[in-house]
């Protein structure tokens, strides 16, 4: 992919609305709607994107897109809606759910680094409402988490973000015993955001403990997800502690995730070991994995659903394609697209 990073697909899925779920190859599926937990992610990847100059105008219209619809979704109470019909209305009820700690992620990074004040500001007052609510549910103050650390990295002196960061470690349970350290019975889905939530509150509050449990995890993760010379990450269904072969299909998302965590811990320690993973998790897309089957378009930026046993599943969905984008920014930043 060439520089800036390829956003061909992402228009495509987008509209003035936000970003359609589900593709049927390379054709939005717009009968199946809209979700924040898509337009969360496709804010953080567009916000995150470094080339932010006047040429690149449809960047800016994704992000004053994605931002509105996250806005939207919210209520003066903190509660957010996830999913909107392709007509515009909310389908669901209000809550605290995966989505509605994406959305706060979202809101932390763009309250942070978006590439204007006014921008900033929309989204550090998103950020406040929303972070009214609390939860001690375990994936989504873990996704909430990262954005209040974004937050307390811009403003020091946020309550908000600080008391998100506090209230984390608690809510990540210890493992059963040292050959399983892992908060939860099994792997599930984006797995490695819960130890890079940690590496990264730990940073904030000048907790070295905190983060050192997080680089724990991380290592205990990326052994597993590791075999032979490229990533090898939990399935669709997860992975018991038990499960020590290749499984299917395997999600753009655990990859993605994996590649933020090592470049956060890269960041925060500056131990250039963590970049070798960085660069597998791109490798994976161009087709390092276990189906030796490319996981990108690289002419389009699209993301394909999943890598199966013999080959991919061909849809090109939201959350695969912003994966996809979303390792590439980390490898390219990184300077890792070609694994050593």
């Amino acid at each position: 992919m060439d520089a800036p990073t390829n956003f061909i697909h992402l228009r495509a899925l987008s509209d003035a609305t936000g970003v359609f779920e589900h593709a049927m190859l390379d054709v939005p599926r717009r009968d199946h709607g809209y979700c924040v937990d898509d337009v969360a992610r496709a804010l953080i990847v567009v916000v995150r994107e470094p080339v932010q100059a006047a040429e690149l105008s449809e960047l800016s219209e994704l992000t004053e897109t994605y931002l509105s619809f996250l806005e939207s979704a919210l209520t003066r109470v903190g509660l957010m809606h996830n999913r909107m019909s392709a007509d515009g209305e909310w389908t669901d009820q209000t809550g605290r759910g995966d989505w509605w700690g994406r959305a706060i992620w979202a809101f932390g990074v763009t309250a942070a680094h978006g590439a204007e004040p006014a921008l900033r500001a929309r989204a550090l007052s998103a950020f406040r409402t929303a972070t009214q609510q609390h939860t001690t549910e375990l994936h989504p103050i873990v996704f909430a988490a990262l954005g209040a650390a974004d937050v307390a990295a811009a403003y020091p002196d946020d309550l908000a973000a600080r008391r998100i960061l506090r209230q984390l470690d608690a809510a990540i349970p210890l493992g059963p015993d040292s050959t399983w350290p892992w908060p939860e019975s099994r792997l599930r889905y984006g797995n490695a955001a819960i130890p890079e939530s940690l590496i990264a509150a730990g940073h904030a509050l000048g907790e070295p403990s905190i983060t050192e449990r997080g680089l724990q995890l991380l290592s205990f993760l990326v052994v597993l997800e590791t075999r032979d010379d490229h990533l090898s990450v939990t399935g669709s269904a997860g992975r018991d502690r038990g499960d020590t072969g290749v499984l299917f299909d395997q999600q753009p998302i655990e990859v993605a995730a994996i590649a933020d965590a090592c470049a956060r811990a890269f960041a925060v320690t500056g131990d250039d070991a963590w970049l070798e993973t960085v660069a597998r998790a791109w490798a994976w897309f161009e087709g390092n994995n276990d189906s030796s089957t490319p996981m990108i378009d690289a002419d389009t930026g699209a993301g394909f659903d999943g890598l199966e046993q013999y080959g991919r599943n061909e849809n090109r969905g939201a959350e695969s394609t912003l994966a996809a984008l979303s390792v590439y920014q980390q490898a390219s930043r990184l300077g890792q697209l070609v694994l050593a």
